[in-house]
């Protein structure tokens, strides 16, 4: 009996059937967070306004969870001029010393240039977490041209910039502090993903922001 499978032979534009060339070669893999810049609706909805403010809630839904684990009392969102936005919080801050695993990159690194990183999988550094479980920040950070990010932690500011999910600067350890601790994060949509024209708007980011956290 014949295999109807072994009937079927591709067709051409042009209506010419010819054997398939399809192998290995053909198989594409895209690293670090290209995905993400490749097939930006997959991760936040596309490339409107709405998905503009879905960049702030990812962020913010970070300093949230860092209030919702009880470690954040205060989080503080400005929008700057130029389109750029900035969030802060006063929780543990991102952690900043050498990932076990990646060795050659502080975790902080590691979770903004990584898919699927973060405290946020095994439950034991957040009980509850909201967006998109950990991978927020590293897609925000994909699609944006600038990302400054600074952490206060064990008495220390650390500081690092981002271009296109890319580290531009090295982590840098800016100074001393005794009284500060938490995670600020200031980003500029990427104007080679998102339309230059399509600005936040603080209506619509209060509106958004509202109906997402009405549920917790």
């Amino acid at each position: 009996m014949t295999d109807l499978f072994d009937q079927i032979e591709p067709v051409t534009k042009k209506g010419v059937r010819k054997k398939s060339d399809y192998s290995a070669k053909d198989i594409e893999v895209l690293e670090g967070l290209e995905p993400v810049r490749l097939r930006p609706g997959m991760y936040v909805g596309g490339t409107d306004q709405r998905a503009l403010h879905h960049l702030v809630a990812e962020i913010l839904d970070n300093s949230m969870d860092e209030a919702v684990a009880g470690e954040a009392t205060r989080i503080d969102i400005e929008l700057e001029k130029d389109n750029f936005v900035s969030i802060s919080d006063n929780g543990r801050g991102i952690p900043v010393d050498r990932h076990p695993k990646f060795t050659e990159k502080s975790a902080l690194e590691v979770i903004l240039t990584t898919l699927h990183s973060g405290g946020k999988f095994n439950g034991d550094a957040y009980e509850t977490s909201g967006g998109l479980h950990g991978v927020g920040l590293s897609v925000v950070n994909a699609l944006s041209d600038i990302l400054e990010i600074e952490v206060a932690r064990d008495k220390k500011i650390w500081s690092q910039n981002y271009a296109r999910g890319n580290p531009i600067t090295p982590l840098k350890n800016i100074g001393k502090t005794s009284n500060r601790r938490g995670t600020k994060i200031r980003f500029h949509p990427d104007p080679q993903i998102f339309d230059s024209k399509i600005e936040f708007n603080p209506v619509i980011s209060k509106a958004t922001l509202a109906k997402r956290y009405e549920r917790h």
